[in-house]
């Protein structure tokens, strides 16, 4: 199963809705993703389920993040260490964004991603097929404030009924 480490749970990426901070920039396209850049403080609660063990997680996340023309970018530290680098496409004729995660030391990304950005909800869905069974997988960000995101991470075997795996909270670091 893919498991994005940019839970960010918000790049994180159409106009966002910031639901307390009306001074945030009104982003739009490849722009609203530079609200993931800079470091995270994570809190992640893991439930027992068929694709998830109980436990509780702390950790910091960093963004180093840029645009460069077409594209956007990020790189995931994870405990000091690049861990994933996030390259994003946007296409403004359908407002459909395209993600593709690179592992540190992979010589390939893996699986493309989608990113649905409705208003401040940002969700990240995936399938993963074993056996010709087809699970559907997501990861749903809620920007609380600009500094705020609250996550799940679900799955569903008929894409209606979702069972949450993980839930948390992701507070951006002041410099």
């Amino acid at each position: 199963m893919r498991r994005y480490l940019f839970l960010i749970p918000g790049l994180l990426f159409g106009g966002a809705a910031w639901a307390d901070a009306p001074a945030a920039p009104a982003a739009h396209g490849l722009d609203v993703l530079a609200a993931y850049a800079g470091t995270w403080k994570t809190a992640i609660h893991h439930m027992n389920t068929a694709f998830s063990k109980q436990g509780e997680d702390l950790y910091t996340l960093r963004n180093d993040c840029w645009r460069s023309a077409a594209y956007y970018a990020c790189d995931q530290f994870l405990g000091g260490e690049s861990k994933v680098l996030l390259v994003f496409t946007y296409d403004p004729a359908t407002g459909a964004y395209s993600s593709y995660p690179i592992p540190a030391g992979s010589t390939a990304p893996v699986q493309p991603g989608t990113l649905i950005v409705q208003g401040n909800t940002w969700i990240f869905p995936w399938d993963d097929t074993q056996d010709g069974k087809t699970t559907h997988f997501r990861v749903v960000n809620t920007w609380s404030s600009w500094d705020s995101i609250e996550f799940r991470q679900e799955f569903s075997v008929d894409g209606k009924q979702w069972t949450v795996m993980a839930e948390g909270h992701e507070t951006r670091v002041k410099p």
